[in-house]
């Protein structure tokens, strides 16, 4: 489960540029919670996955992983309980390394470093196993270099390589943003499977207000640091695009900026 409590983050604090980029936020996920969070740029967001992974520490507030008080804890650290899948199919994979060197880091994230071989015949079936569902014939080519994949199938292999080892917490930075939509379509398909068959607790960030909709079981809209809007279950099964935006200019009088949040 996460658990923030009044967490507070301040930028270029006493200048011009100041600006309150968190503001007093608490939100708790209980354990298989998915919640999706939509916002318009400079909402937080970002901001808000970095202090979570470790990337940032708050000025003021806690965060809490499975009960354990994580606030200070450094970045590298934290990833022994975070898996995380940013916007950029780049990000979470060595390009020159094979798809089976890669999963093999891997999977070795969370275990005690040894002097053994990091792919053995057991774990490159095992390699061979998880890649197949994806059903995008990954599991032949484990010999690859990522370098030559597809954004699409290197995204897919980056959201692989941060659920396999189960972990406490799955952060999806706006994991599709980058891909065209039939690609974004598929790893919206697959987070959604691997999230079902792990039951991760998952915190997804999307501009995309339909894939908020679509996916999770909760929904979380965040304005200029703040959530002004929590959607439970019972409440997202009823949930359209417009009832969002009616919902934002209900509670911040105005209109929702015209971004990539209202795209469907």
């Amino acid at each position: 489960m996460l658990q923030l409590n009044q967490i507070h983050k301040r930028f270029n604090e006493g200048s011009p540029d100041e600006k309150i980029a968190i503001d007093r936020i608490n939100l708790t996920l209980k354990a298989g919670d998915f919640v999706t969070v939509i916002g318009s740029n400079g909402a937080g967001k970002s901001t808000l996955m970095n202090i979570i992974s470790g990337g940032l520490f708050p000025d003021a507030g806690e965060v809490y992983i499975d009960g354990k008080n994580v606030t200070n804890m450094m970045e590298y650290k934290r990833s022994r309980m975070i898996g995380r899948v940013f916007q950029d199919p780049m990000a979470g994979t060595a390009p020159s390394m094979t798809i089976e060197e890669n999963l093999a880091m891997a999977f070795s994230r969370n275990k005690p470093r040894t002097l053994r071989r990091g792919v053995t015949h057991k774990r490159r079936e095992y390699f061979r196993e998880v890649l197949e569902t994806l059903h995008l014939g990954l599991e032949n080519r484990l010999s690859a270099k990522v370098g030559l994949l597809s954004g699409g199938e290197r995204q897919a292999l980056s959201l692989l390589m941060a659920t396999f080892t189960e972990p406490s917490i799955l952060l999806l930075d706006e994991h599709t943003a980058a891909l065209d939509p039939s690609r974004a379509e598929l790893i919206s398909n697959i987070t959604k499977a691997i999230v079902d068959r792990y039951k991760l607790t998952t915190l997804m960030v999307t501009h995309n207000m339909q894939q908020a909709i679509d996916l999770g079981n909760r929904l979380v809209m965040m304005d200029k640091g703040q959530i002004i809007l929590e959607v439970n279950e019972e409440q997202k099964e009823q949930l359209t695009i417009e009832g969002l935006l009616a919902e934002f200019k209900r509670i911040r009088g105005t209109q929702m900026a015209s971004d990539r949040a209202i795209l469907s």
